[in-house]
Formats: C-alpha cells, sequence, structure tokens
C-alpha cells in the first residue's frame, strides 16, 4: 500500500535550499519544451498531408479546428480617382481620341435619352421606363468586347447596345411598341434585343439570363469560335437560386463566359447591407473556383481594363469570369419605383456631386486636349434634337399586325394555332365597334 502524503506536507519535508535551486533545472525544462514544440510544429508545417477527399482536393488535414466567418476582402481596382486622374501612369489608357470621345458621347446620349423617355412615361405616353443614371460607365465594358462576342442583359445595358450601333429609331420604336419594334411589341419598354448586334432580348424575371450565359457560352466554346458571351445583371439577381446554378454550370464546364454584377448597392428596393452579410458578390466567384475581379464600377478605365482582362481569360483558357463593378444607382430603380422610401434624398445628391462617372470620364478627356466646354454642349443639344425626332416618329407608327400574335412561336402555325387565328378574325369582323384594329398595321 502506498502511503497518501499532502502536497503541503511533502512541500515541508524538502529543506528550503532545494527549493530555492529549483527553478534553474525547470526553466531550463520549460525552454527545452518550447524549442521542441516549434520544430514540432515546423516539421508538422513540412509534412502536411493533403485531403484524398474528391470533394475539396486543395484542402490539408489539420489538427486545428479552424471555424471560419470571413475571409480577406478582396479590393476594389480602380485606374482613375473620382477628379479623373490616373493615380498609377503604367495604367493610362494606350486609346485613340476617337475612341475615347465615342465612349463619352454614348454616355452622354444615353442620358439625354433617359431624361426624354423618363418624362415620357410620366406622361402617360409609354407604359414603363428604367434609367442608367449614375451607372453609365459600364460602356466601358462594351469597348473591351468584340462585337461577335454574345451579350445577355438585365435591363440597364441601353448603353452597351448603344455603342455597338443601335439607333435611337430602334431604341424608340421597341419603347412605343410599334410596328417597326423588333420584338414585335411583346415585350415591355427597354426590353431591347437585336440579333445583329448579338444582344438576346431582355427578359423582365430576375436571373433567368444567367444559365442562359453559361449555355450559351459552352456552345461557343463547342464550336471552336473565338468569342465569349458576357452575361449582365445586379447585385438584386445574384440572390435568386439561378445565379448559383449558372456559376456553378460554367465553372465545372470551363465555359467563356464573363458575369458582370453591377452593384449598385439597392437591388430593386433593398439596400446591401440588407442583401448579403459575405463580401460583396466577388466572394462567391471564388467560392466557385471562378477568375474573379471586383472593380470601381464608376470608373470607365477601370471597367475597360478588367473587362480586357477577363476577355482575355474567358477566350484564351476558356474559363468563366467574375467582375463585380461597384456603383451608385442614382435614379430610381424604375418608374415602379419611389428610391426616397430607402434613401435620402441627401445622400444620393452626395453621390451625383463626388462620384459621377460622367464627371470623371469628361475631367480625363479634359486632361488630354480631348474636351470642352463648347463640345459638350453642342454633342447634348444634337443628341436631344435627335432623340425628340425619333420619339415623334416612333409615337406616330401604328402597332403590329393583329396577327403577328400568333407568329414566331413555331416554325409553321400548328393547327390549334391556325383555328384560334381564323376565329379572331371572324370575331374583329363580325364586331368592329368593340374591336377597333385602325391603330394597328395590315397584314403583309
Amino acid at each position: 500500500m502506498y502511503a497518501r502524503v499532502s502536497a503541503r506536507a511533502l512541500a515541508r519535508s524538502i529543506p528550503s535550499k532545494a527549493l530555492k535551486a529549483t527553478p534553474a533545472p525547470l526553466a531550463h525544462s520549460a525552454k527545452a519544451f518550447s524549442t521542441s514544440a516549434l520544430s514540432m510544429d515546423a516539421h508538422k508545417k513540412k509534412e502536411r498531408v493533403k485531403v484524398h477527399f474528391p470533394g475539396a482536393l486543395d484542402s490539408h488535414f489539420s489538427q486545428v479546428l479552424e471555424i471560419r466567418e470571413k475571409m480577406e476582402p478582396i479590393d476594389t481596382f480602380r485606374v482613375m480617382d473620382t477628379d479623373g486622374k490616373v493615380l498609377d501612369k503604367s495604367l493610362e489608357p494606350e486609346v485613340t481620341e476617337e475612341f475615347a470621345t465615342k465612349i463619352y458621347k454614348d454616355m452622354l446620349t444615353l442620358n439625354v435619352m433617359d431624361l426624354i423617355l423618363y418624362e415620357a412615361q410620366r406622361q402617360g405616353r409609354i407604359s414603363f421606363y428604367m434609367t442608367n443614371a449614375g451607372e453609365e460607365a459600364y460602356i466601358g465594358s462594351a469597348a473591351a468586347l468584340d462585337p461577335e462576342d454574345e451579350i445577355f442583359g438585365q435591363y440597364r445595358e441601353a448603353g452597351t447596345l448603344l455603342y455597338r450601333g443601335f439607333t435611337l429609331d430602334q431604341f424608340m420604336n421597341q419603347c412605343y411598341s410599334n410596328d417597326m419594334d423588333l420584338g414585335k411589341g411583346r415585350q415591355m419598354p427597354v426590353h431591347y434585343g437585336s440579333k445583329a448586334l448579338h444582344f438576346q432580348t431582355i427578359s423582365s424575371p430576375l436571373a433567368t439570363q444567367l444559365p442562359q450565359a453559361s449555355g450559351a457560352a459552352y456552345a461557343i466554346k463547342r464550336s471552336g469560335k473565338k468569342n465569349c458571351v458576357m452575361c449582365y445583371f445586379g447585385e438584386g439577381a445574384a440572390s435568386e437560386g439561378d445565379f448559383h446554378a449558372a456559376l456553378n454550370i460554367a465553372a465545372t464546364t470551363s465555359c467563356p463566359v464573363i458575369f458582370f454584377c453591377r452593384n449598385n448597392g439597392f437591388a430593386i428596393s433593398t439596400p446591401a447591407n440588407e442583401q448579403y452579410k459575405g463580401d460583396g458578390i466577388a466572394s462567391r466567384g471564388v467560392g466557385y473556383g471562378m477568375h474573379t475581379i471586383r472593380v470601381d464600377g464608376n470608373d470607365v478605365w477601370a471597367v475597360y481594363k478588367a473587362t480586357q482582362e477577363a476577355r482575355k481569360i474567358a477566350v484564351e483558357k476558356h474559363k468563366p469570369v467574375l467582375i463585380e463593378a461597384m456603383t451608385y444607382r442614382v435614379g430610381h430603380h424604375s418608374t415602379s419605383d419611389d428610391s426616397s422610401a430607402y434613401r435620402s434624398k441627401k445622400e444620393v445628391e452626395d453621390w451625383k456631386r463626388h462620384d459621377n462617372p460622367m464627371v470623371r470620364m469628361r475631367k480625363w478627356l479634359e486632361s488630354k486636349g480631348w474636351w470642352d466646354e463648347a463640345r459638350e454642349n453642342a454633342h447634348k443639344s444634337t443628341q436631344r434634337t435627335a432623340v425628340l425626332k425619333s420619339f415623334a416618329a416612333a409615337e406616330k407608327r401604328k402597332k403590329p399586325a393583329v396577327s403577328e400574335m400568333f407568329n414566331d412561336v413555331y416554325d409553321k402555325l400548328t393547327p390549334n394555332l391556325i383555328e384560334q387565328k381564323k376565329e379572331l378574325e371572324e370575331l374583329i369582323k363580325k364586331y368592329p365597334a368593340h374591336y377597333d384594329t385602325s391603330n394597328y398595321a395590315k397584314d403583309n
């Protein structure tokens, strides 16, 4: 049997000199342990073992339980400051005067068109409209694409179409849904589309264009063409399931597609801090294993440069890229929205004064001697006249022929559609007072 001795009794039995002598060897022992522990840690780091599970092949085994809430925030790339000064001379755009002024002229034209059509909606002359105020710098992305790159827009990309050559007449005809509308009056205003300009017709439901863009990009990849797909959307659309499906499809099948998120801070009417808690939308691209860029969306040249690099990756490596363009929607979401319900008017005015993409671009052009007040006023005046002329002409045109409602669903009319069309024609003929078609174009 072992006798039980208390610690206090044991201490009393040890001579005081022995107690005083113990710290030195104990300190030495602690130091030795510390050195040994460090060498063991270093040894462990050298021999980190990769996991063999197929779900995360880049991970390593660890004996440390790691619980992460945040990753390192992604920086925002910019070329110019808010006064239009290039911050790093190595990033000075190597572009011609003609190229640079075209971008700015299109930005100005877009503003003029927005103002007139917004007021037209308020007067009841068109049913709906959406402006681009505060986000005009996205035109820089259009300038970085090849004309045959396919574009899937959301609804605030009129500037991209304008850059590609969509005419003012075509914009007005679409918004009036007349007989010259390429969409034959089947869409709401601002839901543009142009087969000739490789711009897929816009759909109202949020995010439907994202998985479509992935599919189109896969088709381009299989065709062997040296092109890519550009897909625009807002940060609100990134809360839809289609966003996640699209990015995952594109990443796993290596599709040449650029997902361009215009993060304007408010989605339709929900501030970003209520929309998500992570590091914006860009962090999700990294999560899906995609090349990702965050860029100052009010800086035309930063947007242009980012899109150039993204296109190289998409076309040359057949890999998707996510661009998050940080910007601020100055206008209401649409004519159906009153943004004063979720932000102050002072906040909007402050943004317009302190970080305006139009002002940045203009100051840069002026620093090059490529723009001045006279050119500004002349272009605004010319474009206002041109927009009003197209506006008046579109307003006077008739609506598409009634028969158009049966066309383009199938290659050829099916028996049931032929029957329905005949029935409608008989009703119109029998009750002309109830079915007035005088404002509709005649059948060809």
